[in-house]
Parts: structure tokens; C-alpha cells; sequence
């Protein structure tokens, strides 16, 4: 640990060096070198130099303090890492809107209502936009649920594999809609650490952590 601060205050002292010109060491040897060359019977003033060598010094305690900080969150990045990899096999529910079909099976839809409804719609799109089905639910209470989708289109015929949209919408008795949320649901199988935040896999659709909304062993 002392060896990592250490290292971080030396990449603190290099930046500021970069940003600013100098150091307070730097400062701190220009100080020596002006007052052993000053004229003695003309001393100069050592209060300014005093005041300017404190001014750099908390000047480079906050370069240590942001190097310091990137440093933790940095660690912070390798924990979540490191958690991601841990919801490997794991049933979880995330905020997603896209559904992977495999032709010839049924796939689960899931949803989430903010408050009841007398009737719930389930639209499913192609990768083309296109509504391909509507699954029409009868009254449904607030929260969450799920359906099975037979992976066939409104007129019976069996749609190709791949990715589809969800949305859903909820149907009050007096006829106004409101909208739901669609739920992505299933195992985790894959994860994928590239790029500022980690993601996991369920069936082909790609998920970042931060979407999931709860995790089942």
C-alpha cells in the first residue's frame, strides 16, 4: 500500500510539473540558488518566496488528492469487475426493451406496471420496426410479471431468430393508456468488461450492469 501512495504522489509531482512548469522542489532549488547569489547588503524579501512556496505546496496536494482519487476508482472499476463475473449463471431481471428469439421456441416476455390496469398490451417489433404481434392481457395488477411468446406473428406463421423490441402499454377501464416497462429475463451467460461500465449477456442481449434489477441464485 505505502508503495502505491508513493508512486501515486510521484505521478502527481510529474503532472503538475507538466501542467505548471515546476514543483515545489523545483521552486523550493530556485529559492536556495537566489538567496545565496543575492547582494548582502541588499537582502531580499524571503516572505513572498515563503508565501509562493505554500501556494505550490497545496497546489500539488491536490494533484496527489485527484491522483489519489483516480487511483481508488480505479479499484472501485476492478471490484465491479470482478462482481459482474459473479452473476455468471445467476436468473436475473434487467431494464431492457430487447427480447432474442430462437425459431421454433417460445421465448419470455417480461414486464413491469406502474399501477393496475384493465387491460395490458404487449407489442413485439422487428429488427425492422414492424409490429409483428400483439398479446393482449386481460386486468393486471401493478408490478411485475412475465408471459410466454410462442414466437409467431399475428397471422401464425413462425418468425425468423433474432433480436425483437417490447413495449408495453396499460389500458385503464376509461380507455387511457399509460406505459409499462419491458423486462429482460433469464441467465446470465456471458459478461463483457470492455468499455467504462461492465455488461452481461442473457440469450444474446447485451445488458450493462447497472440495468439489472434483481439477481437469483
Amino acid at each position: 500500500m505505502v508503495t502505491g501512495v508513493t508512486n501515486d504522489t510521484t505521478a502527481a509531482a510529474a503532472a503538475m510539473k507538466k501542467s505548471t512548469g515546476m514543483n515545489k522542489d523545483d521552486f523550493l532549488k530556485l529559492f536556495i540558488t537566489q538567496l545565496q547569489n543575492q547582494d548582502p547588503l541588499k537582502p531580499q524579501d524571503s516572505s513572498q518566496f515563503i508565501a509562493q512556496l505554500a501556494q505550490l505546496t497545496q497546489v500539488e496536494q491536490a494533484y496527489n488528492t485527484n491522483t489519489n482519487l483516480q487511483s481508488l476508482l480505479s479499484a472501485m472499476n476492478g471490484a465491479s469487475n470482478l462482481s459482474a463475473v459473479s452473476f455468471i449463471g445467476k436468473a436475473i431481471k434487467a431494464d431492457s426493451d430487447q427480447l432474442n428469439l430462437t425459431a421454433g421456441s417460445a421465448a419470455t416476455v417480461g414486464y413491469r406496471l406502474p399501477a393496475n390496469a384493465s387491460q395490458v398490451q404487449v407489442g413485439i417489433a422487428d429488427a425492422t420496426g414492424k409490429t409483428v404481434r400483439t398479446i393482449t392481457l386481460g386486468a393486471t395488477a401493478a408490478g411485475d410479471g412475465s408471459l410466454a411468446w410462442d414466437g409467431r406473428d399475428s397471422s401464425g406463421n413462425s418468425l425468423p431468430s433474432g433480436s425483437y423490441t417490447v413495449t408495453v402499454t396499460g389500458i385503464n377501464s376509461d380507455g387511457t393508456q399509460f406505459s409499462g416497462s419491458p423486462l429482460l429475463l433469464g441467465k446470465v451467460d456471458g459478461v463483457t468488461l470492455e468499455g467504462s461500465e461492465p455488461s452481461i449477456t442473457v440469450s444474446g442481449i447485451s445488458v450493462p450492469i447497472s440495468k439489472i434489477l434483481s439477481v437469483k441464485g
